[in-house]
């Protein structure tokens, strides 16, 4: 007697997706937040995962010193990237660059998009040249500069070319000179980069997700970043804050704003990520003044993914898009500028 099971054979992967990541290694370090930027197994698994449930076979293709072998040996037909890269201001560039070399199609911004956005002060002196406001700022060499002197304390001292919030700590709020100078002693022993120190904006905190390419893209509505202590003088987004998010803030989404204000906050958005020719995806932090002025703080073309936890997914699933259509939506979008068929 015949078997009654079907015979019918399973439908064969849409895409061969290589997966590009940087794992956190759990260094032992005095700095809590050296490997702030990289991401955990769980995160990759969890994006493998949704991957294969739109019909793609997916490789891993950890970027360390043997990616481009991986590559060549993964015979890809897309590679979905969330590598931050190992070294330098432009470390989040070294994968794009690589796959646009070999001509290999991927998500996200491109290699100059996420070398500009990376730096903060570049990407500030790009954006005021279309009228983007941000806060004055001023980029600094050395533990013992000359302060420019328009730029008016409180001010806030930070990395240059670092994400995730890395070398932003609860101190990182400075009143005078004095204080300057002993932050940026300790913080060019840490990180050794050129330091950022900008005016600090008493007020509202936003961050905003785009997904999407041309008039094809979507900005999700913004996301407050609220903190629960009311009373403290100074409220920043720290590393600290952000890794004991339950603790410190309450994410609103959508942020109670006027129709008004929400549409310039938007629009606003928008022109910050074509200006800088982000692909795909990004998320950007604005910083709302007591009198209503909305200042850029910087952009993320590179945001974690990391389910029920970072920004980006987050926003999304305020908005009723769960974590596996936030994959799809990013793959979707590169494979469409790639002139690729959609998943499913």
């Amino acid at each position: 007697m015949e078997s009654l099971e079907s015979t019918d054979p399973l439908p064969l992967p849409r895409y061969t997706v290589g997966l590009t990541y940087n794992l956190k290694k759990g260094i032992k370090s005095d700095v809590e937040d050296i490997e702030a930027e990289y991401d955990s197994i769980d995160t990759v698994q969890a994006i493998k995962k949704a991957l294969e449930n739109l019909n793609c076979r997916v490789e891993l293709l950890e970027a360390d010193s043997d990616i481009l072998k991986r590559i060549y040996d993964a015979k890809v037909d897309i590679v979905f990237n969330i590598a931050e890269g190992t070294y330098g201001r432009g470390r989040e560039a070294q994968i794009p660059a690589i796959l646009d070399f070999l001509k290999i199609p991927f998500t996200g911004s491109d290699e100059t998009s996420l070398c500009i956005s990376l730096d903060k002060a570049l990407s500030k002196r790009i954006l005021s040249t279309y009228g983007v406001k941000t806060p004055r700022y001023q980029l600094l060499y050395n533990s013992r500069p000359r302060i420019d002197k328009n730029l008016k304390y409180p001010l806030i001292v930070k990395p240059n070319a670092e994400g995730s919030s890395k070398g932003i700590s609860d101190f990182a709020i400075v009143h005078d000179k004095n204080e300057l100078d002993l932050l940026l002693e300790k913080d060019f022993k840490i990180y050794g980069g050129p330091m950022l120190v900008e005016e600090y904006i008493q007020g509202r905190e936003f961050t905003v997700a785009i997904a999407g390419n041309d008039k094809n893209s979507v900005v999700f509505p913004p996301m407050e970043i609220r903190y629960k202590n009311s009373g403290q003088k100074y409220n920043i987004y720290s590393y600290k804050v952000k890794k004991n998010y339950k603790k410190y803030i309450d994410y609103l989404c959508p942020a109670p704003l006027d129709a008004k204000t929400e549409t310039r906050l938007t629009e606003i958005s928008k022109k910050i990520y074509d200006v800088l020719e982000c692909r795909d995806f990004a998320r950007i932090d604005f910083r709302m003044s007591e009198d209503d002025e909305i200042y850029f703080i910087e952009i993320n073309p590179l945001p974690g993914l990391t389910p029920g936890y970072s920004d980006y997914p987050m926003i999304a699933e305020f908005n009723g898009v769960e974590y596996g259509t936030v994959i799809k939506m990013i793959l979707n979008s590169a494979l469409a500028r790639y002139g690729m068929q959609p998943v499913e």
